[in-house]
């Protein structure tokens, strides 16, 4: 009886010892590969559906040949009920990557983000066919014109009232709701630079302002310059003299302008062409960014009425007309 109880105590400590030798292979193993990287050359975009489960993910990466097996991943489920909790989305998945922390992505829904950028100087048609045209944005079934309307502007031309910056989102996410949220971005800021206008300027209200900054953000490129350039504007609308500058024109021109400005062009009756008109266009003309907007409240005080390009970029000043075609016929006719 003792042999007997002696050989079933050896073997039930033997078996033990293999469940004991067993578990913690099985540990080792499923930490192995849960610790391993990815099996990809270079940052994949993956989208995971609505409805997939951490299962389908394991069939799909072990036949995509990012992990061995599908195996460890349903193991660790198990193990681990909190790394079922996994969000649809796209994500972006890199070799760096060990499997465990790719699931963690995939349960904390870090979603990549995509990038979108408004450019000061293009126009509110330019900025929406770029919105438009991006493949990781719902669209809406009204399409361009749902996009316009989205920017709740009163009026008939919502010119300038999207705020040139670079927006995050995500895949799936609606192109009107980035509209808007550009919108309201542009709005605060137009809020932020009237309220710190300079007192006496020739402008009704913060409508204005922007006209004058889309001029200004059309006119140069320059950040030191824009001051200096609103200066001349303000100062030109303060006597009554017409602002005479192309950019304007240009707009009113839309699709037939080719790269040039006519005589005819300058003659020609239109609101936007402010070497008939006097005062400011009825709209904006271009998407405008901070900068041109305080030089169009906070211009520089000069005593200038003119400016033409030096053909680099950068401009010369002048106060008075002689001085102004003396440059002209330096800078653009080449005449000493």
């Amino acid at each position: 009886m003792n042999r007997w109880m002696t050989r079933l105590l050896l073997s039930l400590m033997s078996l033990a010892l293999a469940l004991v030798v067993a578990a913690a292979y099985m540990v080792h193993r499923l930490e192995s590969q849960m610790t391993a990287p990815l099996a990809m050359d270079q940052p994949t975009e993956w989208t995971l559906p609505e409805g997939a489960t951490t299962v389908r993910v394991a069939n799909l990466w072990s036949q995509a040949g990012w992990v061995p097996t599908s195996f460890w991943i349903k193991v660790a489920v198990r193990l681990e009920p909190g790394l079922a909790q996994i969000k649809a989305g796209t994500y972006e998945l890199t070799p760096q990557m060990s499997v465990r922390d790719a699931l963690q992505l995939l349960v904390e829904g870090r979603q990549k983000a995509f990038r979108l950028t408004l450019v000061e100087g293009e126009t509110l048609r330019q900025a929406l066919a770029r919105i438009a045209a991006h493949p990781k944005l719902v669209q809406p079934e009204q399409g361009g014109a749902a996009l316009k309307a989205a920017i709740g502007f009163q009026g008939d031309n919502p010119e300038g009232m999207l705020f040139p910056d670079t927006y995050q989102f995500h895949a799936g996410d609606s192109a009107v709701a980035l509209v808007k949220r550009s919108s309201a971005r542009m709005q605060r800021e137009i809020q932020l630079a009237w309220s710190q206008c300079q007192e006496g300027l020739p402008l009704k209200n913060d409508y204005q302002m922007v006209i004058l900054a889309s001029i200004i953000e059309k006119e140069t490129a320059l950040a030191e310059e824009r001051p200096l350039i609103g200066s001349v504007f303000i100062n030109r609308l303060n006597r009554g003299m017409r602002l005479q500058t192309d950019p304007t024109v240009i707009y009113g021109m839309g699709e037939r302008f080719n790269g040039n400005i006519t005589k005819a062009d300058l003659l020609e009756r239109t609101p936007y062409n402010t070497y008939r008109i006097r005062g400011l266009p009825p709209t904006p003309i271009a998407l405008v960014g901070r900068e041109a907007l305080q030089a169009a409240c906070q211009p520089a005080q000069s005593k200038y009425y003119y400016f033409v390009s030096r053909g680099d970029g950068s401009h010369h000043f002048s106060r008075t007309l002689r001085e102004h075609n003396q440059a002209v016929n330096k800078y653009i006719r080449k005449r000493s």
